[in-house]
């Protein structure tokens, strides 16, 4: 199945009011929530969004199936899944999205006449952010650093954007292998290497872009992943932590005059695509941005206050 019919609308029937919740670990202070809400709310649509996290439920993540079957019963429309359970609700759905199959992973799972379909909008979110972000960005080669969930959806995105030469690196090698074994097997004609510690620098040299798909430059785990040194002048940088919105690894290289793309074009896109396939009305990106943008702004004024005190 595809996400969408031939004139883009999504398969399923409009709904006067939409329940949607997020199910996951840790995710209390996510802000997609408000993000859906605020958005629904002004494009005229009834809507609610609940959070069902895992840790405050005292539930394992293996309980997906069954959160997802109350769900269901209880009138939902769609349930947003993070992590640990994006890879367990793979066999819980009856309809699995292309993409979805390839990155082996779900992050949405609508319901639709006592169907569940599954797709995945991570890649989504950042390819149509790379494009808003980076529209004059060069793919002839890229290099990205990081290859857990989040890299395979940046690395799905860059190649369906046809990059010509994609590069993984990861501090686990056999977490590069899989994931350039898998990207292969969809994208046969690009270029796909996974590089070894000792050919990184040279490779960053050489490339037009780097995308950081890693933990660090978070709030706790502060740090860049390679030396911006070796950056040629002209290559472009996208980092997919988005708390903070500016990295270290974003601020460094924008004040060294390389275009970059910060976290928040992905987490904004995915809630974006999430929401038009929930509800098959287009969201206005720029809106919900400007929105999302708000919400950092004010999250890190507030980190900042409690420093003070």
């Amino acid at each position: 199945m595809t996400g969408r019919d031939a004139d883009g609308s999504t398969p399923h029937a409009p709904r006067d009011r939409y329940v949607v919740g997020l199910i996951g670990e840790g995710i209390t202070a996510s802000l997609t929530p408000a993000m859906h809400e605020t958005e629904a709310r002004a494009l005229g649509l009834g809507y609610e969004y609940r959070i069902f996290d895992l840790l405050e439920l005292g539930r394992p993540a293996e309980d997906v199936g069954a959160l997802l079957s109350d769900a269901q019963s209880a009138g939902f429309a769609a349930m947003n899944i993070t992590h640990p359970c994006k890879q367990l609700v793979l066999d819980l759905v009856d309809e699995l999205d292309t993409d979805a199959a390839h990155l082996r992973a779900v992050n949405l799972v609508v319901f639709d006449a006592g169907r569940l379909r599954g797709y995945n909008t991570d890649w989504l979110g950042y390819r149509d952010g790379l494009i808003a972000g980076l529209p004059d960005a060069s793919f002839q080669r890229v290099v990205q650093i990081g290859c857990g969930g989040a890299g395979a959806a940046t690395a799905y995105a860059l190649l369906s954007e046809r990059a010509e030469r994609l590069d993984l690196f990861d501090a686990d090698p056999r977490r590069a292998d899989e994931l350039a074994a898998r990207m292969r097997s969809r994208f046969p004609t690009q270029v796909i290497t996974t590089l070894a510690p000792d050919q990184l620098a040279p490779a960053i040299a050489a490339a037009s872009g780097i995308v950081h798909a890693t933990p660090m430059g978070m709030l706790h785990h502060p740090g860049v992943a390679f030396d911006l040194d070796l950056l040629r002048q002209e290559a472009w940088v996208s980092d997919v932590v988005y708390r903070p919105l500016e990295t270290e690894l974003i601020r460094e290289a924008a004040r060294r005059g390389h275009p970059v793309l910060d976290g928040g074009r992905m987490a904004v896109g995915q809630a974006c695509a999430s929401l038009q396939i929930i509800t098959g009305i287009q969201p206005d990106r720029d809106r919900m941005q400007r929105h999302f943008r708000g919400l950092i702004s004010a999250e890190e004024r507030s980190e900042t206050g409690k420093g003070g005190r």
